[in-house]
């Protein structure tokens, strides 16, 4: 009997050693990954400037053509998961301005390439579009405050903290 588990235990170990060898193979290095290239949004396709002088919401997205580009230069999967991903960060932005926020305009721009925000002492501060490397995106604008980008995940207490200045035009709560 005791040699049977003397031989037992010896088994033992050795199978743990093996298996115990066998999982620490040497992975490739890292230097040795496929290097990724520093993509950018592609430009406009259009020179057009779109003046905004009230309390707004401006949201942009590429114009058709920078759409097929931006597809044409990113993997497939990658794409279809970022369009998702739009889609439903622009939904719930729109809904929470409609339930919060129902006073300020929502103004939807696709086929220009500059913005350009007039303040209530009339002066005026433009952005350029093909300078924002994010393919959809929301500009916030009071005409006391002036523009202010927000990204669309955080969006819904930046928009708070951009107007709180001014009350919520509705008081839902």
């Amino acid at each position: 009997m005791k040699k049977y588990l003397s031989t037992f235990i010896i088994i033992i170990l050795s199978l743990t050693i093996i298996c115990c060898n066998n999982g620490n193979k040497t992975k490739e290095p890292a230097s040795s990954a496929i290097p990724v290239k520093n993509k950018s949004k592609p430009p406009s396709s259009y020179p057009d400037t779109l003046k905004i002088e009230f309390r707004s919401a401006v949201f942009y997205s590429p114009d058709s053509l920078q759409l097929e580009k931006i597809k044409a230069v990113t993997e497939k999967n990658v794409y279809e998961s970022s369009m998702h991903e739009y889609f439903y960060q622009l939904r719930y932005v729109h809904n929470i301005l409609g339930k919060h926020w129902p006073g300020i305009k929502i103004i939807e721009v696709k086929n220009v390439r500059y913005l350009q925000f007039i303040k209530g002492d009339r002066s005026s501060e433009t952005i350029d579009l093909n300078s924002k490397n994010d393919a959809y995106g929301l500009f916030v604008f009071d005409p006391g405050k002036g523009p202010t980008q927000l990204e669309l995940t955080n969006a819904e207490s930046e928009i708070g903290f951009y107007f709180s200045a001014n009350k919520p035009l509705n008081q839902n709560k």
